[in-house]
């Protein structure tokens, strides 16, 4: 019988404010069918939101944050998960409206539950997260609408955060010639080290200067920028180019023209994780644990921190500068 356990707790009264460590009991967590011993999770930018006063992402206080987890079930009332069972779950409404991650326990929808598939530890598919689920969901949609390697180079911009840091190496895993695009010089190295196979910086995808059509330089792109980077991308893009856009970043007014569509049939894919449906979802986990699936996570890692460490990190993933991801190892 589980008694109390460790959770993250973000509470909101009035002008009062807290972001601490907590002993809670399973009434505090959302409802759900499937009982789940985290083991662990990860940092995303929304769960610096979730960590801050006006973040306007938490639905209602007290609130447990963490938008992704890994871990084992404990008790299960769906026929689809026993007790033993490897899981994850992401997106949906968890760490947002549904208690999440940050708890040594977690309560989740069946619906919203993923089995680990084979060949990816539950330590991996957090380094993974759902940034990584969103590049993979990226490539998958870029290969749909005819991206291959024989085409060309493909553009990822943002490439040192945790979108553009997976969707660099999961292209070259696949053999494409990846331009990775970064604000930060300091990190050419470990771009190179992950698979790009050039580097360029930003001004050199938007340089403040937009064009209705310019010089066709890439066969697709994975964009977590959106904005002018965006519309500048759709310019370059080659004949039935395709970018995937999973971010604003860069801001959400796309400044562009109807003609990289009608006169090169140009393609802008909209990436949502967050609503995924269960049948790609389950297509695209499986793919990041077979040929997507990155031969070392080492880089990735920008650090791995504990529970009690969370309360005092969360609101520091929203200053930006962090290369690759954070863990957080729940079960300790």
């Amino acid at each position: 019988m589980i008694d109390t356990f460790k959770a993250v707790v973000v509470n909101k009264q009035d002008e009062d404010f807290s972001l601490r460590v907590e002993q809670v009991n399973l009434d505090k967590l959302s409802k759900g069918n499937v009982l789940i011993e985290v083991h662990y999770s990860g940092i995303n930018y929304k769960d610096g939101l979730a960590s801050v006063p006006n973040g306007k992402i938490v639905r209602s206080y007290p609130h447990i944050p963490g938008i992704d987890l890994a871990g084992v079930v404990v008790e299960s009332d769906d026929d689809r998960y026993k007790t033993g069972d490897k899981v994850i779950a992401t997106s949906y409404e968890i760490g947002v409206s549904h208690s999440g991650g940050y708890s040594q326990y977690a309560n989740i929808p069946a619906d919203y539950i993923v089995p680990l598939p084979e060949g990816l530890s539950l330590k991996e598919a957090m380094i993974i997260g759902t940034a990584g689920f969103t590049a993979a969901l990226s490539v998958l949609r870029l290969e749909e609408n005819g991206l291959k390697p024989e085409n060309g180079k493909v553009l990822v911009t943002g490439a040192t955060g945790g979108v553009g840091s997976f969707g660099v190496a999961m292209l070259a895993k696949l053999g494409y010639n990846v331009e990775a695009s970064t604000g930060k010089e300091s990190e050419h190295e470990y771009l190179t080290a992950i698979g790009a196979g050039s580097i360029i910086s930003r001004d050199e995808v938007y340089n403040g200067n937009l064009k209705t059509l310019e010089k066709q330089q890439w066969a697709g792109a994975i964009d977590p920028v959106g904005g002018a980077t965006l519309a500048a991308i759709a310019s370059k893009l080659q004949y039935n180019g395709s970018v995937a856009v999973s971010g604003l970043t860069g801001g959400g007014d796309v400044p562009t023209s109807v003609y990289p569509f009608i006169l090169r049939g140009v393609n802008i894919l909209g990436i949502d994780s967050v609503y995924c449906p269960m049948e790609t979802r389950l297509k695209v986990w499986e793919r990041v644990a077979s040929d997507l699936k990155i031969d070392d996570f080492t880089p990735f890692i920008a650090k791995e921190v504990s529970l009690d460490e969370l309360p005092d990190l969360l609101p520091t993933i929203l200053k930006g500068g962090i290369r690759g991801r954070i863990i957080a190892n729940i079960k300790g």
